[in-house]
């Protein structure tokens, strides 16, 4: 793999890489690629991955662990008790170790009417937001595509995103506006982005339709989604999720932040 700097960013933007997508390379190994490129942040990681992070000076910009998975979570009674003692753990050790974002997931519909899904997730939040407002940690729900690779995932759909938030009405609750999933399943990506914003306190990018390289090969035009996202005055992470493909991976992920860094 090449290593190539991109220097003089411009600073309107902070920028991460979300670990799985790169996890074929060992994560002492890419905390010192992402430098090099000229950012310092990772995606993804959890407590277990923090000392490496906190070593080699890379901030863990959206933390997870707390989740039991993407298809089993908030919309579903059953899963409360085991989500609310996991997510208490965890807001603690993401306030203690210095981080502010935490992802979590509506799950699966599993015939659940969307209505009933959204008052379930709101009474389960409910019960972790103070601990979280408290500790000045961020709770992140991702809206992923149902329609290619996430099946019956209710949290679908920006609407019903921004409903939930409406009914939690704190600033300890936000969306995490996946471009890439959300062109999949409603486009309009920069329209959403100019109404909903305040709903938005992180983004992923990906292109589309197969989730590579953001670059000209593939339908989304990233700088102007970027200038979108800057207009807003948004100051939290877009973070590159792209599954690389080309020959020279680390390359893939200088020219992803070359392509944003509007």
């Amino acid at each position: 793999m090449t290593t190539v700097k991109t220097n003089n960013l411009k600073g309107n933007i902070r920028h991460s890489v979300c670990y799985w997508t790169y996890n074929f390379i060992p994560l002492d190994e890419l905390c010192a690629r992402v430098k090099e490129i000229g950012f310092a942040a990772i995606d993804l990681a959890g407590p277990k991955d923090w000392p490496t992070l906190k070593k080699l000076g890379i901030y863990s910009s959206m933390c997870n662990g707390a989740e039991i998975s993407l298809t089993e979570g908030w919309n579903d009674r059953q899963y409360h008790a085991t989500l609310i003692k996991s997510y208490t753990e965890h807001i603690n050790l993401v306030a203690d170790a210095g981080y502010k974002n935490l992802i979590c997931f509506s799950g699966n519909r599993r015939g659940i009417p969307d209505e009933t899904g959204l008052k379930n997730c709101a009474e389960g939040l409910q019960k972790i937001l103070s601990i979280a407002e408290k500790k000045g940690v961020v709770l992140h729900m991702e809206l992923l595509n149902s329609k290619i690779d996430h099946p019956d995932y209710m949290c679908d759909k920006t609407i019903w995103g921004t409903e939930l938030c409406k009914r939690l009405n704190s600033e300890n609750f936000k969306l995490l506006y996946d471009i890439y999933h959300m062109q999949i399943d409603e486009g309009d990506v920069i329209r959403t982005i100019k109404e909903h914003h305040h709903y938005f306190g992180h983004y992923h990018t990906g292109g589309v339709p197969d989730r590579n390289e953001i670059d000209d090969n593939q339908e989304l035009n990233y700088p102007a989604i970027l200038r979108a996202i800057k207009a807003t005055g948004f100051n939290g992470f877009v973070a590159q999720e792209f599954i690389p493909v080309k020959e020279d991976k680390i390359l893939s992920l200088s020219e992803a932040i070359k392509i944003c860094d509007v």
